[in-house]
Formats: structure tokens, sequence, C-alpha cells
């Protein structure tokens, strides 16, 4: 069989079993709480790898691995720095987001950022919070879609704009039928193919490069002085940049809709232990070795046009046909997992939090399914008609929700309030220093776009702080 039957044939088959998880999961799915949650009934395995899946997308196969290749060794601070936020997230704002959801009952993240509120300042805290997230959502879903157009036509030399539509429908069925279960379970078998596909194929490329010394020495012979360079290359505030900036991406994960609301469907605080320590390996694994893909490209591959592509040209020129088509099925997982789950927090945003699907819980299904398919067709339109990288539009996205929804979430589960005014101006200050710094020139490792809009946001909570009583 030539290569793309071959690709062609496995993507087929893998196609199929998302399908069949999403006629099961439909099954499962009688009420907003299902739909949304999974009844709160989260398995350690599928929490922690649906959400490692979730949380790292096609930025992390072909996002990352082409930063490895274009920027050099000082890409491993962005690797640090999504480690770290995992961290945080997994031991400080796991537990204690459970036990609040649980305790009020909250299925959405923006039930739990309004909690507390009533009456106009509930209702604008919600639309605000609302409007955040879907916008974020279309372009970090046309992100995906975007890597899914990239993979089809390095493949099968398809017009991108009919490989993005194909992927799109793919990822609108399960989602539409099944809901949390269909997206979390489908989301951990992608989780394990990424995990395998980031082992398989750094390690082939490693072993091409005469290993670790290889790697040096090579490096050094094709790379510029700034990519042998853990900083860069500058002088000391250039280095504090690149290093404060790549490690700042992790304070993103901290205001994720489509992440947190793994931890508020934990089954319980057994379930969430062992997914600390799934979600840790998953990490390692997945993050180091993009790193070492990129830059075992870099010695490979070094007259790429486009550094995103280095994972399917290493791939192609490495890998037997059937095992090259298994790691391509692995990038459309990774596009997948995050926006199928993306696709759900939309949905509960205009179906449950905005009170659209409020006559019962077949109006909520019905209008969670009508919104998903108009977001996908959203998602379509902007990543064919305004194409960007994969890597900037994801880190828009990542950096605008964290900076909006991050500070309070910590203030919150620390045990203090804020007014709703305050609550507003913050969710306010951090989306839109996001976007105002992301059309604006690029700083040392990208510091003001990644940490400011956090940290401004922060600071209008905790100048209005007060215990809670």
């Amino acid at each position: 069989m030539e290569r793309a039957d071959i690709v062609i044939a496995v993507l087929v088959v893998y196609q199929a079993a998302l399908l069949g998880i999403g006629f099961w999961a439909s099954r499962r799915t009688a009420d907003g709480a299902d739909f949304f949650l999974g009844g709160r009934q989260l398995g350690p395995v599928v929490a922690g790898v649906s959400y490692a899946s979730s949380a790292s997308s096609a930025w992390t196969l072909l996002g990352l691995s082409g930063l490895a290749y274009a920027a050099g060794v000082s890409a491993v601070w962005v690797a640090l720095g999504s480690i770290s936020g995992m961290f945080v997230a997994w031991w400080w704002i796991a537990p204690r987001l459970m036990r609040h959801s649980r305790a009020h009952d909250h299925l959405t993240l923006t039930d739990f950022l309004a909690h507390g509120t009533e009456g106009r300042s509930r209702r604008a805290i919600v639309y605000l919070s609302s409007a955040v997230i879907i916008f974020s959502f279309v372009f970090y879903v046309a992100a995906q879609f975007q890597g899914a157009g990239n993979m089809f036509s390095a493949t099968f030399d398809i017009p991108l704009s009919a490989s993005i539509a194909a992927g799109a429908l793919i990822i609108l069925i399960y989602t539409f039928l099944g809901g949390f279960w269909a997206v979390s379970v489908t989301d951990t078998l992608q989780g394990f193919l990424m995990a395998v596909t980031a082992v398989l194929l750094p390690a082939t490329a490693m072993i091409a490069v005469d290993g670790m010394p290889g790697l040096v020495a090579g490096l050094h012979t094709v790379g510029s002085p700034e990519q042998v360079s853990f900083v860069a290359g500058g002088g000391f505030w250039f280095a504090a940049g690149v290093v404060v900036g790549g490690i700042s991406i992790g304070i993103g994960t901290y205001g994720q809709p489509h992440l947190l609301v793994r931890f508020m469907a934990l089954r319980d605080g057994r379930a969430l232990l062992w997914a600390r320590w799934i979600v840790t390996i998953w990490y390692f694994v997945v993050f180091i070795g993009m790193i070492a893909l990129g830059l075992a490209g870099r010695i490979l591959l070094p007259e790429l046009g486009d550094p995103e592509t280095v994972f399917f040209r290493v791939n192609e020129e490495l890998l037997p046909p059937i095992i090259g088509a298994v790691l391509l099925a692995a990038v459309l997982s990774a596009i997948m997992s995050t926006a199928d789950s993306q696709l759900l927090v939309a949905a509960g945003v205009i179906a449950h939090d905005l009170g659209l699907g409020h006559r019962g819980r077949a109006s909520l299904l019905r209008v969670s399914r009508i919104v998903i398919v108009a977001l996908v067709a959203a998602a379509v339109a902007v990543a064919v008609y305004l194409p960007e990288s994969i890597f900037n539009r994801v880190l828009f996205a990542w950096i605008a929700l964290g900076s909006a929804f991050g500070p309070l979430v910590f203030l919150r589960l620390a045990g203090y309030e804020a007014p709703a005014q305050a609550i507003l101006l913050s969710i306010l200050t951090g989306f839109s220093l996001s976007v105002l710094f992301y059309l604006l020139p690029n700083t040392p490792g990208e510091i003001l776009e990644r940490l400011a809009p956090f940290c401004c946001a922060a600071a209008v909570l905790l100048g209005m702080r007060k215990l809670r009583g």
C-alpha cells in the first residue's frame, strides 16, 4: 500500500472508534449534569489523561516542537512553565475547587465566578465571563482546526479548507452526541496515543542524530548562537525576559474553563490523588519529548520553511508508513482533545449560564447541541479566512482566559471574596490587556503579554478583597 493509503486506513479506523464512543456516551447523557460534568463521577485515569490531552492540544505536538526548532534550547522554559502551571493547578486548585463546586452545585466555571453575587451584578459577571469565553474559544478551536488542516495538507496534498472542514465534522459529531462523557473518554484514548507518540518519534529522532552528544554537536553546527543558548543569547534583561516569559506561560492554566471543569467533575479525593500523578508523568513525557523532537529536527532537516511542520517531516523521513500513520492520528488526537472540551464548555456558557436552555433538561441538551454546531461553523470560518500560526493563536487565547479568570479563582479558593464591581473590573482588565499586548510588538520572552495582564487583574482584586465570613 502507498503511504497515503495506510494513513487513510488508520484514520478511518480511529475515527470510527471515536464515533462509537460518542454513540455509547449518548446513552449515559440524561440531563445537564451528565452533559457538562459526567454526573461528577470522573475516575483518576479518565480525569488525569483527559485533562492532560485537553491542556496540550496541537500547540504541544506541532507548536512547541516548532518553537524548539526555530528558537532552539530556550524553548525549554515554555515547557517548564507549562509543567509548573500543571503542578499548581492539581496540587492547590483541584482539591479546593472540587469541594467548592460540590458544596454549591456549580455546573460551569461561570457558576463559580459569579458565586455570591445576585441581581444586576450577577448578570453582568455572567455576561462578561461568557463573552470572554466564547470569543477566546472561537480562536482557540480555530487553531485546532488549523492544525488539522496542516496535517491533511502535509500528508495528502488536500486543500486546506476541505481538510479543516473534515476534521471539524468528526469533532462535531461525537461532542454533539455524548457531551462530557464522550469528550472525556475520547480525550483519554487520545491522550494515551499522544504519550506514545511523544516517546517514539523523539526517541527515533535522537537515535538518528547519535544521541545527546550528537544533538549538542549538531546544534552547534547548524544552529545560531541564539539557538544554542538557554537565554536566546541576550544580555541580562533580555535573558530575564526569556526565562520569566517562558515560565509565566503556566499562569494561563489557572483560568482555563475546559480544564477547571475536570476538577469539578472528579469522583472523590482518591480519584484526585491518583489523577495528579498520572498528569505529572504525562506532562514530563510529552513536553520534554516535543522539545527533543524540535531540536533533533533542526539537525536532521535544517531548511524547513515552516517550523510547525517538523513533526510531519521527521515522521515521514524516519518511520515506516504504518507507524507514521498512527503518529499522524496522534496529531489529530491532540487537536480533537482540546477542541471538543472547549466546544462543550462554550455550549454550557450559552445554554446554562446565559439561560437559553433553562426550560427543562431536554431543552438544555437541545440548545447545547445547537450551540456546538454554531461554534464549529464560526471556528472553521476563522481558521479558513484568518490564518495564523497555531502557537500564536493558542497563546493569545490561553493568556486571555488565564488572565481574566485565574486571579479570581485563586482569591476565592484562598477564602477571600471581592465586591461584584471588583470582579467585573478584574475580568475586564485581564482580558483587555491580553488583547492589547497581543497587538503590540513583542517584548523579550513576550513577558508583558504573558505576565502583565494576570498581575494587573490580580492587583484589582487584592486591593478590594475581604475575608469570607
